[in-house]
């Protein structure tokens, strides 16, 4: 499952890469990753039972503002994903704008092992509701992100009077936008010209819209040479060091093509 989940991501983000190049920065989806990762803890296992990875995508507090991603369901060993490992939890295609909240639904499975000794952890709001936090993340379409949800199992296991555990969450989330995008105009609009950005061996390539813009989505940041392929009688032409950053859109001045 959590491979399939890997080539899902790599053909949404290859839809996004080719969509209609005449929209504008609105009308184009943003992709955003989930990632499930853990601060140390002193214990042998902490086992959470994900079912539902949630967003809200507006500031409206309703019920229809909620989307459930993807999600690699199962039971997590938190500790396996510390120092700086992680794991593709979720993920979702959606318009750009902000992600204000995630709701982190649980199953009945969550346990804690501790000297050899596995203990249920109760959750009873996770279950019922699920887990709310705010996240706040402004996306930008054509850009690919990661959501990180830093769980820490140290502080979210809480010790009670009677020798059980109950889990009560510390969850920090943080986003980092992993590519970029580069838009602009060719003229004349007929020269219809296949437009490909290189730079250290990768290519992105589409083509012109009929009224002669383009759009390369999920560009990595970087200096990019981007090369104009244009129809017979114009002639071929290339922009160097069009530079892009992570969660920007790169706005080109109006490339024109000569004839011979």
């Amino acid at each position: 499952m959590r491979k399939s989940l890997y080539v899902m991501v790599l053909v949404i983000s290859a839809i996004v890469l080719m969509a209609g190049c005449d929209k504008s920065d609105s009308e184009q989806n943003a992709v955003l990753q989930v990632m499930l990762t853990d601060a140390p803890a002193e214990y042998e296992q902490v086992l959470i039972d994900i079912q539902d990875v949630q967003i809200h995508v507006s500031d409206v507090e309703d019920e229809g503002g909620w989307q459930s991603l993807e999600v690699n369901k199962g039971v997590y060993n938190l500790l396996d994903f510390r120092n700086g490992l992680d794991t593709l939890l979720a993920f979702i295609e959606l318009p750009p704008g902000m992600v204000s909240q995630m709701r982190l639904v649980l199953g009945p499975v969550n346990q804690i092992r501790t000297n050899g000794v596995l203990f249920d952890l109760e959750t009873p709001s996770a279950q019922q509701s699920g887990l709310k936090f705010n996240i706040h993340a402004i996306l930008t379409g054509g850009v690919v992100y990661k959501l990180w949800i830093d769980f820490d199992a140290a502080r979210s296991v809480v010790v009670k009077g009677n020798g059980g555990f109950l889990l009560k969450p510390v969850i920090r989330t943080y986003t980092e936008a992993l590519s970029g995008a580069i838009t602009g105009v060719v003229s004349p609009a007929e020269a219809m010209p296949y437009i490909m950005a290189v730079a250290q061996g990768d290519t992105i390539g589409t083509y012109a819209a009929d009224n002669g813009s383009f759009r390369l989505d999920a560009v990595p940041e970087g200096l990019w040479s981007v090369v104009f392929a244009p129809v017979d009688p114009f002639e071929d032409t290339t922009v160097h060091d069009v530079g892009v950053e992570n969660g920007m859109v790169t706005s080109m001045d109006t490339v024109f093509f000569s004839q011979p």
